[in-house]
């Protein structure tokens, strides 16, 4: 219906003026774009800015692609490294359960031949693995441990009163175990960090991780207590992974330009393979593990910063800009993670040599449809100078058209199914009105002349100060009908609602007494409005006065002598509706009902008589909407609201309301919402003077102060819609 409403956003001092320069300046350029000289430069322009705005947009496109694809392939890559090496470190746990095994069997009085070669068997072909060993709780210590040179070597560790022996031994394929030498040293299993972990761990359990003093890699254990039935530790058992083994995952997967590198929650660098060399050189501290900032590296520092800001997507470092991901590893106990990194211009780089190759054949492409662009214009030219007199006859026929009377049409401020809104002006009076048109259409088109040769007779002869003021009516030659209304500033009563919210009880009570004087002068002279909704109440300004209501909208009154009687009650007809012996759409059918369904009185519905009463209860629907910011009743379709309005209480106010309602507005919207007229009050004077009787608290009041504030605040004085003039829409009305 926004194309239905009149308003004025220009009047006011000055404005004018403004819209006489708006309109110069917007003349001159179109004549100029318009010139012969303007339409050479402008269409070859044109060519030109959409050729290089479609060049920067492939580009752009390109580069985000790129490096969609660069992130993926890194995202998967590392998803592939993450997993492999939590695969490595998953060995522990069957490990574990085999030396579980031989601990159950094994004494430490017994030689190491008699676990060695399972211990042997447990190493090989297992990636990562350094040591697998058993200790007891008298501080023997047996094990198997791959060497420097990758053979596998065994360790027989006992204590003795003057120190620990520890014997180690290699393989011989015919004489078992060779003993390679013999050394003493302090070395006390029982002392060592992982055998106090398994003692006091339930189950498995990992070390901290702890340094490689020949490699300055790190390590990591996997320990368990082996206990008796009585609960004492029997033995305690280790798997010991060399992270610098684990490592050589991260270089399998290779992606030019990137880094990876493997590190612990807490900072701790496990494998970094881009510094293998400067981690070699480092000095080794002796009371921790290798941290990333130990390296130094602005790289590292910033993707560790911003690892902990869980901001990766914003890592810079070194005026560079990286893509990169992480990846969790394994146990989530152990906080491992891998993550990768690659600038942004090396992943960009295949796509701007492109860039740089497509550019050339773009720019070869632009200059071609350049010219033809030009020849193109100076055919238009040609073409427009043809047809000069062309042109000038179609504009004088339109300026012609554009006469109506004494009046001079201007904009169009809207248009429906059947006619139009336009602002115009007084040619003599230089007086601002709006003028509606209706067309004629067939059978249709005499209907609604009909209708609106008696909405016209009605606005004339109604002269409350609430209803919108007839000026002028008439037919044009062609048969197009037309009468001119005062111009509003201001919005409909619906467009208000949609916009700025339920509004205050008293403000709906000030607004809807004003629709009661409108209403009363029209009831007072025989007729019903019948079509009263929000969109047909104006809410303006006028003068200095706001907040001023106006109806709008009679093509759909009736005399009170004309209004036919169906001879059944409302009960009688709504249990017929129920049974469906009377289908709603046989009452509704052409002709015999009229109106908006979401606010038609039930015996409107039904097509029984209609009096005043119906304007009353369309106006407490209308006061509900008002209200609650929602309609009283709901369906998929008209004729689903329509049987509601006839069976149905709406929800109660109170329900749908935020703010606090006065007792009495409850009662008088309800008792306007009733479904028998007999139980709403009797008259629109009778409505007038109970809703002026409504009282509310001084914070709750709406005062002349208030409404000033608002229309200050919300709807500047040059602003304006225009509300509806009459059955323009075919949405409008049901029929």
């Amino acid at each position: 219906m926004q194309g239905e409403r009149i308003g004025d956003e220009r009047l006011g001092a000055g404005g004018a003026g403004r819209v006489t320069g708006e309109t110069r300046l917007f003349t001159r350029i179109a004549a100029a774009a318009g010139s012969p000289l303007g339409v050479l430069l402008l269409v070859p322009g044109i060519v030109l800015a959409i050729g290089a705005w479609l060049t920067v947009l492939g580009h752009h496109s390109l580069e985000e692609s790129s490096l969609a694809l660069g992130l993926a392939q890194l995202r998967a890559r590392n998803g592939i490294v993450a997993r492999q090496i939590g695969l490595a470190l998953g060995q522990s746990d069957a490990l574990l359960d085999r030396l579980r095994s031989l601990a159950r069997v094994h004494t430490p009085d017994a030689p190491l031949s008699a676990v060695a070669f399972p211990l042997r068997d447990m190493l090989q072909g297992r990636a990562g693995v350094a040591y697998v060993s058993i200790s007891f709780p008298d501080g023997t210590f047996q094990g198997a441990y791959v060497h420097d040179d990758g053979s596998i070597r065994f360790q027989d560790s006992r204590v003795m009163p003057d120190g620990t022996h520890i014997h180690r031994y290699g393989t011989d394929d015919r004489h078992g175990l060779l003993e390679l030498g013999e050394e003493r040293s302090s070395y006390d299993p029982r002392q060592r960090g992982f055998y106090a972990l398994a003692t006091t761990s339930r189950g498995a359990a990992w070390t901290a991780p702890y340094l490689f003093f020949k490699t300055h890699y790190t390590g990591v254990t996997r320990t368990e207590a082996v206990r008796a039935p009585d609960g004492s530790v029997s033995a305690v058992l280790t798997v010991d992974f060399d992270v610098n083994e684990l490592s050589r995952y991260l270089e399998r997967i290779p992606l030019a330009g990137s880094r990876v590198l493997l590190y612990a929650d807490d900072g701790t660098l496990l494998a970094d393979p881009a510094d293998t060399d400067r981690i070699r050189v480092l000095p080794a501290a002796a009371d921790r593990t290798l941290q990333i900032r130990d390296l130094k590296d602005p790289v590292l520092d910033a993707f560790f910063a911003a690892q902990k800001s869980h901001d990766l997507a914003a890592l810079v470092a070194g005026g560079r800009r990286f893509m990169t991901n992480v990846a969790s590893v394994g146990d989530p106990s152990l906080g491992w993670h891998v993550a990768s990194f690659v600038p942004e211009d090396i992943l960009l780089e295949p796509a701007r040599a492109y860039q740089r190759r497509a550019r050339s054949v773009g720019l070869l492409s632009v200059l071609v449809a350049v010219g033809i662009a030009y020849l193109f214009s100076r055919h238009i030219v040609r073409m427009r100078r043809e047809n000069a007199e062309a042109r000038a006859a179609a504009t004088r026929a339109a300026a012609e058209a554009k006469e109506l009377g004494s009046y001079r049409l201007s904009t169009r401020l809207g248009a429906g199914g059947m006619g139009e809104v336009w602002r115009a002006e007084h040619r003599l009076l230089a007086r601002q009105a709006a003028i509606k048109l209706i067309r004629s259409d067939g059978d249709t088109g005499a209907e609604a002349h009909e209708r609106f040769r008696r909405e016209a007779q009605t606005l004339a002869s109604l002269r409350s100060r609430n209803t919108i003021e007839l000026f002028d009516y008439g037919i044009t030659d062609d048969g197009t009908f037309f009468y001119v209304m005062e111009l509003l500033d201001g919005m409909d009563l619906e467009t208000l609602v949609v916009r700025h919210g339920p509004q205050s009880p008293a403000r709906v009570c000030s607004l809807l007494m004003q629709a009661c004087s409108s209403l009363a002068e029209a009831h007072a002279s025989g007729l019903v409005h019948r079509d009263i909704k929000p969109a047909n109440l104006y809410v303006c300004r006028q003068a200095d006065e706001v907040d001023v209501l106006k109806v709008l909208d009679f093509g759909l009154v009736r005399s009170l002598a004309d209004a036919p009687s169906s001879g059944r009650s409302l009960e009688e007809l709504a249990r017929e509706l129920e049974s469906g012996a009377v289908p709603l759409a046989k009452l509704t059918a052409a002709g015999a009902v009229m109106g908006t369904p979401d606010y038609m009185a039930p015996e409107q519905i039904l097509g029984q008589d209609t009096d005043a009463r119906a304007d009353i209860y369309a106006l407490g629907c209308v006061a509900y909407f008002a209200l609650t910011g929602m309609l009283p009743f709901h369906g998929r379709d008209a004729m689903a609201i329509m049987m509601a309005h006839l069976t149905e209480e709406a929800p109660p106010l109170a329900s749908r309301c935020e703010r606090s309602l006065p007792a009495r507005l409850v009662e008088i919207v309800a008792s306007c919402m009733a479904k028998e007229a007999s139980r709403r009050p009797p008259s629109a004077s009778v409505l007038r003077r109970d809703l002026a009787l409504v009282e509310f608290d001084r914070d709750a009041a709406w005062t002349e102060e208030d409404a000033a504030d608002w229309w200050d605040a919300n709807v500047p004085r040059m602003v304006s819609s225009a509300p509806s003039a009459g059955p323009l829409s075919p949405r409008s009305h049901v029929a």
